[in-house]
């Protein structure tokens, strides 16, 4: 799988694109029990479809939790199922 824009198959041999984000801002939550959440901004989506939001909770491959910082930059991979995609001529 690579980085940047377009088409790409994943390691789980899905199509899949992914798309460099910077996370914006960081939202604590109401609840004090509830996670925080980032909001990224993806930077080659459109203008009004830019930002997304989710919980900023990852964990390392050593298994210690841990959440991005304000500033970080990001990949975001999509991934589709096979048969939900259709053909796109080139």
């Amino acid at each position: 799988m690579g980085s940047g824009h377009g088409g790409h198959k994943s390691r789980r041999g899905k199509p899949s694109t992914t798309l460099p984000g910077t996370v914006q801002k960081i939202i604590k939550p109401i609840d004090p029990s509830a996670p925080e959440k980032v909001e990224i901004a993806i930077e080659k989506a459109g203008e009004r479809y830019r930002e997304i939001r989710i919980e900023n909770v990852w964990t390392t491959d050593e298994g210690e939790k841990v959440g991005l910082q304000r500033g970080a930059q990001v990949d975001v991979t999509i991934e589709a199922e096979p048969d939900d995609t259709t053909r796109n001529p080139a």
